[in-house]
Parts: structure tokens; sequence; C-alpha cells
């Protein structure tokens, strides 16, 4: 008789999953890191950058800065991603679990949606202002430094531009856009990944007889199946992602000063000044090609940690 990837108790499978989702997060993030840098700087039409694309950013930042410029803000974005990324999977294990034990049925068709956007919404909140900071230092230019590091901008931002409000600003857009990013990513990713086993068993799975439903998907399906739930997330909430990055960096520069206002304001402006395309999709390329590696690499990671821990990663597929 095989036997079952239980946790021994509530505790153990909590800790499990915080591990599992922080490492992750830190690995997904650390490939895609030159891209996120360059995505900030095209998002906010930094005036050093605003007239390159993806490959000339890149190539801009190498020449004007470093090699090492790629990774400015890196510091801050590892410092928030373990406990972002270590919440939000272990949040969307739990919300999924409540969820199954409701015998609601429109509840049951929609319980991943629902448990993503839940599992999104509460690591957001509790790590928001290291995004702040972390995007603050990536969009700073060598040679224009205002902050020397991730202690040095909480403690000016907060002093300076309003206490903990100015942490958290940008936060309504970013809320408004998690629920479809992180319901649509958890949702695709756990339907594609159904899908491949009832569908495809012997092409993107192979056998394991402890998991629920004997099966698990084989490195390739959970790339697959990662990438194809970060494309359709990014694509839902891109504009309000564009909104969010306007606001957190409105104090940087006095040409960004006038997206310190709310988010509908602050969609509007985006919208009259630049259009759809320039505006509120600008950046949209370098973040397909930094999202669907990087939520790919995320879920793949997770799926894999959560199998060296002894978890189940299966699913019933009658």
């Amino acid at each position: 008789m095989a036997l079952k990837m239980e946790p021994k108790n509530d505790l153990d499978f909590i800790l499990k999953n915080l591990l599992a989702g922080g490492v992750a997060g830190m690995c997904a993030k650390t490939t895609v890191a030159p891209l996120d840098r360059i995505k900030i700087l095209l998002q906010a039409q930094s005036s050093h950058y605003k007239h390159h694309g993806v490959l000339g950013g890149l190539m801009a930042i190498v020449k004007q800065e470093s090699l090492i410029a790629l990774y400015k803000g890196n510091g801050a974005q590892m410092v928030r991603i373990f406990p972002y990324a270590a919440t939000q999977f272990t949040s969307f294990e739990i919300y999924k679990r409540y969820l199954n034990g409701l015998s609601i049925p429109m509840i049951q068709h929609g319980d991943k949606f629902l448990a993503g956007a839940a599992a999104g919404v509460t690591a957001v909140t509790l790590t928001y202002p290291l995004d702040t900071i972390r995007a603050r230092l990536a969009f700073q230019v060598t040679g224009e430094h205002r902050y020397t590091g991730i202690v040095h901008a909480a403690t000016t931002i907060f002093k300076t531009e309003g206490g903990t409000r100015a942490l958290y600003r940008g936060f309504v857009p970013t809320m408004v856009g998690m629920v479809p990013y992180a319901g649509f990513s958890f949702y695709c990713f756990e339907s594609l990944k159904f899908l491949c086993m009832k569908y495809l068993p012997n092409a993107l799975c192979r056998k394991c007889d402890r998991n629920t439903g004997g099966l698990v998907l084989t490195v390739p399906g959970k790339l697959v199946c990662g990438g194809l739930a970060g494309a359709v997330a990014q694509s839902v909430s891109y504009p309000l992602d564009v909104t969010r990055r306007r606001m957190q960096l409105a104090c940087m520069t006095p040409e960004t000063a006038k997206f310190g206002m709310g988010m509908v304001q602050t969609l509007t402006l985006i919208y009259r000044e630049n259009g759809i395309t320039k505006g509120l999709y600008r950046g949209m390329t370098v973040n397909y090609i930094r999202a669907i590696p990087m939520v790919a690499t995320s879920f793949s990671t997770y799926e894999l940690m959560k199998q060296l821990l002894n978890l189940d990663t299966g699913m019933k597929i009658s």
C-alpha cells in the first residue's frame, strides 16, 4: 500500500508551505531581476531610458551604469519576496482548504480563483512597503542617488513624505489589480495542471503513487502550466500595475510629481497623456518576457519544493 504525502499536523503543513513558497519566490525574482528593473524604468518613463526598448534599455543600463546595475533594487526585492511568496502560496493552500470544505456550488466552481485572489491580497498587504522601497531603489540612476540603501530609503520616505501612508502609496490600484492577477494565476495553473493530468498523463506527467491521483507534473509540465498562467494574469492586470508604479515613484522627480494622486486620477492622466498602448500597456513587451519565465519558475520551484518536503502535489482527476 502506497504512503500518502501528508503533513504531520497543521503547523507542519504551514511551515513546509512557507519554506517552499519563499524559496520559489526568490528563485523566480532572481531569474528576471534585470528585466524587472527595465520594466520599472519603462513604466515610469524615466527620462534616461524612455526612448529605449527592452534590449536597448538593458544595454543602456550596462553602458551608462554597470552590469551590476541591472540588479539595482534587488536587495530590497529579496528582503520582500521571501515573506511575500511564502505568505501568498501558504495562504492559497489554507484558503483553498477552507473553500473546499464549503458546500456551496458556485464557490466550489471558482474556489481556486477566490483562494488565489485572497492569497494575493494577504501577501501584498503584509509586504507592500518593501515593494515601494524596491521600486524607488530600482528607479535611481547612477550619479543621481537619493537613497543609499533599504533602511535609508524607508526612513527617508517615512520622514519626508507622510509616514506610513507614503510607504503604502499606490496600494489601492495594487489591491484592485491583485485580485485578477493572483486569482487568474492560481486558477489557470490549477486548471492547466488538472487538464495535463487528465488528458496528457503520458506527455507532461509521471507516476507518483504517494500523490492524490497517482500523478505528478514533470518539470516541463510545471513550466508550461506556470508560463501560460502568468501570461493570462499579466494581460488582465497590467494597466493597474502601471498605475501603481507611477504612484509609487511620484515623489522621485518634478516630472513624476503629477502622479501623486488617487488611483482613478492617475489612471485617467496616464490614458490622456499616452493612451493605451504607450501608456497603460507601456512596457508590456518586457513584462511578457519577464512574467512568463518568472511565474513558470515560481510555480515549478514551489511544486518541486513541496515534493522534496513530502507534501501532496496531486489532485483528483476522476
